[in-house]
């Protein structure tokens, strides 16, 4: 199984991304990225619940159309980058046709449901933001699609970023065995994108991160790789983490989970080798570099 997959190489119908059931082994979540300055992208009414947003660009302009319903116009304004702080998002249930124009690179996160949810759109202001962990396991995290926070059928998403030289992810943790009210089982997607430092002016023409990922039972899995700009990494089960930032690098990641437990929440098993890291948070501050705004 393959489950690194760099810049470029799921480009499929017009986006530049396409994670969906057709790759092997993948069956609970999926995602898209595309441009759609000069050009329009559409997705049709199928079992997948949706959430939108503009990646960067000025904002994107979704049509949607519920079945049995009549067609609903959405803008959402767009950031400057990633990295520069949430932007609006728009979530659809499943048996939802979409059509996305406007000015930006567009990410879609999608899950197979059930269950009918309400239309939301999420502006950037209401958007949760939180900086977890501390001293240079700091990172920030955009809490939009936690149960929490939006009222989704399957999935769980959220959006992180990691300064110049923290670390996510950490201590390495799983959720690949169903433990009622201990541990979720569900796969899940990081989607990359890399920059030079905030506030650097030394350039940096490589802006690069880690992503670690290795076996919890006898599933085989091992993954130490080298990220940037549009790579995509897929977590089937087995411990992962750190998700690192190089020095001189940020590094931004979405995460779409889903699975198939019969509740929608997010449990996690820390690795017990590296348990003991969430105990030296208390005694340090959180990175003061956190949060990014616009």
């Amino acid at each position: 199984m393959t489950w690194f997959y760099p810049k470029g190489t799921l480009a499929k119908g017009g986006w530049d991304v396409v994670v969906d059931n057709t790759l092997p082994g993948w069956q609970h979540t999926g995602l898209r990225v595309g441009t759609v300055s000069g050009k329009s992208l559409e997705l049709e009414a199928n079992n997948n619940e949706r959430i939108i947003f503009a990646l960067e660009g000025k904002g994107l302009t979704v049509d949607y159309r519920i079945a049995g319903e009549q067609w609903v116009k959405v803008e959402l304004a767009g950031r400057e980058s990633v990295f520069h702080g949430p932007a609006d998002l728009l979530y659809v249930p499943l048996n939802t046709e979409v059509k996305i124009s406007g000015d930006g690179r567009a990410l879609v996160g999608e899950a197979p449901a059930k269950n009918s949810k309400p239309a939301r759109k999420i502006t950037k202001d209401e958007v949760p933001v939180f900086v977890r962990g501390a001293g240079r396991e700091s990172r920030q995290v955009h809490n939009f699609g936690v149960p929490e926070t939006l009222d989704a059928d399957r999935f769980i998403v959220v959006e992180v970023i990691v300064p110049s030289g923290n670390w996510s992810g950490i201590p390495p943790h799983k959720h690949d065995t169903f433990i009622d009210g201990v541990e979720s089982n569900l796969e899940e997607i990081y989607y990359f994108e890399t920059a030079q430092t905030r506030g650097s002016n030394t350039p940096n023409n490589d802006p690069t991160g880690l992503l670690r990922v290795y076996a919890s039972d006898e599933r085989p899995i091992d993954l130490l790789e080298e990220v940037r700009s549009g790579d995509v990494g897929l977590v089937p089960y087995g411990w992962h983490g750190p998700a690192s930032a190089v020095p001189g690098s940020d590094l931004y990641f979405f995460n779409i989970m889903a699975g198939p437990d019969p509740d929608r929440s997010w449990n996690i098993t820390d690795d017990p080798n590296h348990a003991w890291i969430r105990d030296t948070w208390h005694h340090q501050d959180p990175d003061p570099r956190l949060p990014y705004k616009a």
